[in-house]
């Protein structure tokens, strides 16, 4: 009885901490395609490159940029591309660092997949032995947890999105290998406007899951009491 009471509290608290960041990751994966740096782009006052790629130029690299992040080429990919005068498109540290975000955004996917994975596993067990009415409140605390964590990203953003958009940073990438020069083809496709559409974006969209999750578990809730 005590093992299962342990096993009860155990699946609780693992499904309640991995929903928020599953939500979170999965958002993060929906940014990481062309079709919201081309929303992004057409935003009001998104900043003109003042070094001369108009929004077609933007397009044209970007795509390429951000397919690479979840493609299985190797940097070629982007190294070879050229200019039409023949010079490259990125230098070498535009190129390192690009490597180096390649390898966060593949452990961020093999994350989610194992995150899923395990959140599948304990919806299997609970059915099992009957625990669902755990793992439904388990759920619906991590749908809150969504909100929460989002509404204290989004408030830090308003207040501060600099501090923020650095603390992120150097937790995933080496001193200075992520600053460059203002004409950097990186800086150019993505000035920090970008990113804080970014970051606006993956909280919304999180937002939306997570209410979601709540009502989703709410109504079942509702449905179990009747």
């Amino acid at each position: 009885m005590k093992q299962h009471h342990f096993l009860q509290k155990s699946i609780s608290v693992i499904v309640s901490v991995l929903t928020p960041l599953v939500i979170l990751m999965i958002a993060i994966r929906l940014l990481i395609a062309p079709t919201f740096a081309r929303i992004a782009y057409r935003m009001p006052g998104f900043p003109a490159d003042p070094y001369g790629f108009i929004a077609e130029d933007r397009l044209r690299w970007s795509e390429p940029s951000i397919i690479y992040l979840v493609n299985t080429e190797d940097i070629s990919y982007l190294s070879n591309l050229t200019f039409e005068n023949g010079d490259p498109v990125f230098n070498d540290r535009e190129l390192s660092h690009m490597e180096d975000v390649k390898a966060v955004v593949t452990g961020m996917r093999i994350a989610l997949a194992l995150g899923m994975l395990i959140i599948l596993a304990i919806s299997i067990l609970a059915k099992r032995f009957r625990w669902t009415p755990v793992l439904i409140k388990a759920f619906n605390r991590g749908g809150w947890a969504v909100l929460g964590l989002i509404a204290a990203i989004l408030m830090f953003l308003a207040l501060n999105f600099n501090s923020l958009f650095t603390w992120f940073h150097q937790i995933f990438f080496e001193s200075g290998t992520w600053q460059f020069h203002p004409s950097d083809t990186l800086i150019r496709l993505f000035p920090m406007r970008f990113w804080q559409d970014a970051f606006i974006f993956v909280g919304l969209l999180s937002s939306v899951f997570g209410v979601i999750v709540i009502i989703l578990t709410r109504h079942h809730q509702g449905r179990k009491v009747q």
